[in-house]
């Protein structure tokens, strides 16, 4: 059964939605996360909501609030909350005189975008605590999050990816043409891109760009390419949405974080073709990829993954295991609803917890015959 033939579920299940972090998709994090706790309310869900702010601390704060609330920070009328390791910790409310009392929910819906919230620390935090959650296993994130490495993964497997260096000081120079595309390693939502003419210009944004110090990858410049977005879901039998294709504006060099999130009302409302009017081949192309890199990556929940299409040439870019909105906005074409969608991620993160800890062969067996410890020290 395809998925936009499933009926919204009735189960009703206690949810927890995270949003926010230290991170440049700040506040990109806080509408998807805003939007995830209206549509899981819709659907009969009881819903709490705990937002990570710059600084990383955690605050429980009113699940009906509006994007304005967060303009100045943390919203009046909420709660600090810690988060601890250890399993049946996770988030607890702090109370009077220091005590704390743990928050009870049965999953937690990550809609923390970029970061740590998207490259597996949170996911590892919650791993540990005990805590199922929706959306990528640390595994997972941590390679979505890595350029190099995810473009390295595809290139061995044979999926069409375009070439990408690290950037390093002394290290490899491109073999190819400039321009070049300069990108934060581990980035998202085209924060920090830059166009640039050679390998000097290139170094110099190591220092120069606050996107760029924990790592830089470069890759060609294809100023007549155009993008194509598809989004995945993992559980079950994997199910590919309608293709997009965004409009970026006509002087921008490429998609730019504007274009996403800024223009035409936001993410949802930015100017976009959906359904993209492809050739035949190419659409088959990009969904025999899709779900070829959803295996790769192990996609859990929702994801999104971007392409770049240069006359019939076609390149997967790279994936979003956290995307903006959940993508929810580009399985509409398909007549599946938001509700559908968000109860499906639950029910695998209940079924199918992200972790498990596996101690099997730790039987004392080396600590029997270890000896002193002094000796192997000798």
């Amino acid at each position: 059964m395809s998925l936009g033939e499933i009926e919204r579920r009735t189960t009703v299940v206690s949810t927890c939605v995270l949003f926010g972090g230290p991170s440049p998709e700040h506040d990109v994090s806080i509408l998807t996360g805003l939007q995830v706790c209206r549509v899981l309310a819709s659907g009969g869900h009881d819903v709490a909501a705990l937002y990570w702010t710059k600084s990383g601390d955690w605050h429980m704060v009113a699940p009906e609030l509006e994007a304005e609330a967060f303009l100045n920070g943390v919203p009046a009328e909420s709660r600090a909350v810690s988060l601890a390791t250890g399993i049946g910790n996770g988030f607890a409310d702090r109370r009077a005189l220091g005590r704390l009392r743990n928050l009870h929910f049965d999953v937690a819906v990550n809609c923390c975008h970029g970061g740590p919230g998207e490259d597996g620390r949170l996911q590892s935090v919650l791993d540990l605590a005990g805590v199922k959650y929706t959306g990528p296993t640390a595994r997972s994130a941590a390679l979505g999050m890595d350029k190099l490495a995810f473009g390295g993964v595809l290139a061995a497997a044979g999926i069409p990816t375009l070439p990408r260096f690290a950037l390093l000081e002394n290290g490899p120079v491109p073999d190819f043409p400039t321009p070049w595309l300069v990108k934060p390693r581990y980035g998202g939502s085209s924060i920090g891109i830059c166009v640039v003419d050679g390998i000097e210009t290139a170094l110099s944004l190591l220092d120069s760009s606050p996107h760029l110090r924990s790592g830089a990858v470069v890759e060609p410049y294809l100023p007549d390419s155009i993008d194509l977005n598809i989004s995945v879901r993992g559980h079950g039998s994997p199910a590919l949405s309608e293709i997009e294709r965004p409009v970026r504006d006509s002087s921008a060099e490429f998609y730019t974080y504007e274009d996403k999130y800024l223009s035409g009302g936001g993410l949802t409302g930015a100017p976009r073709e959906l359904p993209a009017i492809l050739a035949p081949d190419i659409e088959e192309r990009v969904r025999h990829y899709a779900l070829a890199v959803a295996s790769l990556v192990q996609v859990r929940g929702v994801a999104r993954i971007d392409y770049l299409l240069d006359g019939n040439q076609l390149w997967v870019n790279e994936i979003n295991t956290i995307p903006g909105a959940m993508s929810l906005y580009l399985w509409r074409a398909s007549a599946v609803t938001h509700e559908a969608l968000l109860d499906d991620m639950l029910e695998e993160a209940v079924k199918y917890p992200s972790y498990a800890a596996a101690t099997s062969g730790a039987d004392g067996l080396a600590l029997r015959t270890a000896g002193a410890i002094a000796k192997k020290l000798a």
